[in-house]
Parts: C-alpha cells; sequence; structure tokens
C-alpha cells in the first residue's frame, strides 16, 4: 500500500484518552480528522482544544457503535480509519456486556468500510496487550504471536463469576480476533488494508475531558490513587505490567496510518515494565508532599511478570518513547495545572 501522507482520518471515539491524543498527533503532521461521539456535548470540549485547526477537525454521531450501520456515513470521504472506540471499564456484571460491543463495533466499522468507504486505504484497530498476555505463576516476554486464550476460557467457564481483567481481555481478544478473520474473509473484496495496535497500560497526562480525579479514565485513576492520593494498598502498590505513554501511542497510531511496511501487521506498543510503586517513588521524588507508598519496595529485587518483545515497532517506526521519568512528571504537572495537587 502506498504511503498515506495527507487526506482525511476518521478516528472513532475521538473523545477518549488515548483518541484525542492520536487526533491531535494527525492534526500536526497536517491531516484532517473527523471525529465519531456519542452526541453533539461530547464535541464541545473537542472544539476548544482544537480550535486553531479549523475546519480540519469536523464530527460525526455515532450514537451506538452496537447498531447495525452505525458507521456507514461516517466512513465516507475519508482515506484512513484509526478505530479505537470499544469499551473499557472493570464494571460489567456479564461478560457479555463488554464482549458483544467490542467484538461488533469492530466487525461494523469494517463491514460499513467493505460497503460506503471506497476512498478507504487504511484501517488502524486499536485492541490491546491484553489480547497477548496470559497471566502465569513466572515472568515471561510476550511477542504479537501470542493470544490471551486463558481470558476466552476463564470467561467461558466462569461467566460472571470471572474477573473484570479476564471479561475484559477476552473482549480485546474476540475483537481483535474478529478484525482479522474479517479482513481476511473479504480481501478480494476491499481497497483497504488492517493493522491493529496493541498496547499495553497507558498512562500520561491527558488532553481529554476531565472535571475531577474521579472521573479519569481507569488507568489514569489508578495513576492518581497511588501517587497523589494515597489510597492504594501496599500489595496493590507492588503490582504491576508494562506500560506506554499515551503521547507516544497518540503517535504509533499515526505511523501505523502513514507507514507502507505496516500493512497486515499486529503491532506490540509499550515503553518497559513497572510497579505502580515506581511510579510513586518518582512522584514522591518530584514533589516529596506526596505520599511516599510501600517505602519497603526495592526495585532491584522486584520480579516485573510481563514484559513485551518491542522489536517489531523499532524495527516499523523508530519511535524514542517517553521515559517513566517524563511520563510521571508530565501527568504530575497537568494534574498541578488543574489544582488536583
Amino acid at each position: 500500500m502506498p504511503a498515506i501522507s495527507t487526506g482525511k482520518v476518521l478516528v472513532t471515539g475521538a473523545n477518549g484518552y488515548v483518541a484525542v491524543w492520536v487526533v491531535k498527533t494527525l492534526l500536526e503532521q497536517g491531516f484532517a480528522v473527523r471525529g465519531t461521539v456519542r452526541s453533539e456535548s461530547k464535541t464541545t470540549h473537542l472544539r476548544s482544544l482544537f480550535k486553531s485547526y479549523g475546519d480540519k477537525l469536523e464530527f460525526a454521531i455515532v450514537e451506538d457503535i452496537v447498531k447495525e450501520g452505525a458507521f456507514d456515513e461516517a466512513v465516507k470521504g475519508v482515506d484512513a480509519i484509526a478505530h479505537t472506540a470499544s469499551p473499557f471499564h472493570t464494571h460489567a456484571k456479564d461478560p457479555s456486556e463488554i464482549i458483544v460491543p467490542a467484538v461488533q463495533g469492530t466487525v461494523g466499522i469494517l463491514t460499513s468500510a467493505l460497503k460506503h468507504g471506497t476512498s478507504v486505504k487504511r484501517i488502524v484497530v486499536t485492541s490491546s496487550c491484553g489480547s497477548i498476555l496470559e497471566e502465569g505463576p513466572d515472568p515471561k516476554t510476550f511477542s504479537e504471536a501470542d493470544w490471551n486464550e486463558r481470558a476466552i476460557r476463564e470467561v467461558e467457564a466462569k461467566g460472571a463469576a470471572s474477573t473484570a481483567a479476564d471479561k475484559y481481555c477476552a473482549s480485546k481478544t474476540l475483537a481483535e480476533r474478529a478484525a482479522w478473520k474479517y479482513w481476511n474473509d473479504h480481501k478480494g473484496e476491499v481497497s483497504w488494508d488492517l493493522v491493529v495496535i496493541n498496547p499495553s497500560y497507558v498512562y500520561g497526562p491527558i488532553l481529554h475531558d476531565v472535571d475531577k480525579p474521579e472521573h479519569l479514565n481507569e488507568s489514569m485513576r489508578m495513576f492518581y490513587d497511588a501517587t497523589v492520593a494515597g489510597t492504594t494498598s501496599k500489595e496493590v502498590l507492588n503490582w504491576g505490567s508494562s506500560w506506554i505513554d499515551a503521547r507516544d501511542l497518540g503517535l504509533a497510531h499515526v505511523l501505523a496510518v502513514k507507514t507502507p511496511e505496516a500493512s497486515g501487521e499486529r503491532i506490540i506498543v509499550s515503553q518497559s515494565v513497572f510497579k505502580l510503586q515506581d511510579f510513586v517513588n518518582i512522584a514522591h521524588r518530584l514533589y516529596p508532599q506526596l505520599p511516599a507508598g510501600d517505602t519497603s519496595f526495592n526495585p532491584a529485587t522486584a520480579v516485573y511478570f510481563q514484559a513485551y518483545d518491542t522489536s517489531k515497532i523499532q524495527r516499523l517506526f523508530g519511535i524514542k518513547f517517553h521515559t517513566m521519568e517524563e511520563m510521571v512528571k508530565d501527568s504530575l504537572e497537568d494534574f498541578k495545572a488543574r489544582g488536583w495537587i
């Protein structure tokens, strides 16, 4: 596929934590953006945030991503699609509450692109490392060859009794599998190719509309509770996985649109491993009035269970990721500017 360096990109769920960074990076690199949101009121903050870009930013209202044909109008006249819209929360009771919109929303936009996206050349789907990792008793480095079969088995066996993490991971695994199946089944009919982005836990400054810490997205609420509020238990402070800065993830989406060699690739986007206490240590050093957390924590002896092979993203995109120090510092400065510290 030829490189897409200009034109209009559709970003679904454009008011989300990650999506706003995708929109920002696209606009900065000269693209026009059409963002989907659930209601007109969701556009107010984004119109203000990006007012300097004028008519380079427009919106389409998609009230329900599960509805058949929900994206039919939105996909018309765009050159690429970044599909970031998917449920991410931990309060689903029945697994179907999170799995159905994840799968149907993904298949829905691909179907709309097949039927009505005659100018679309590339679709980038935001999946997750949740569709890759399988939690186990021993440390492991995962790659794009891995799939989270365990979460699907757990959800099938336990239903509503399965953990929130397994419900979420199953939703991402099943949605990504559905995307690849749809593309492979329709390769001969579509004008576009597919790229899937698999981020680890996402942290970093926020651009989306948040009025108070209690309304932060899941990952940044976890970050705030640990580094600022001091409400995180010692056990949870010693929990961890791998992380990526939201700004780098936004850039990765744009490079996934622009890079010909990304065609047909599944791409892990992750910076390094972490424990929440690692973030707390940096925050406390920068702002001594913030909680110290678990002072017995020793990063030299800590065991990090979930790491990722990031050789593919570096080969394809060569991104210089923000460091953990930069991410924590910039996130706290953002909180401070909002009066949350």
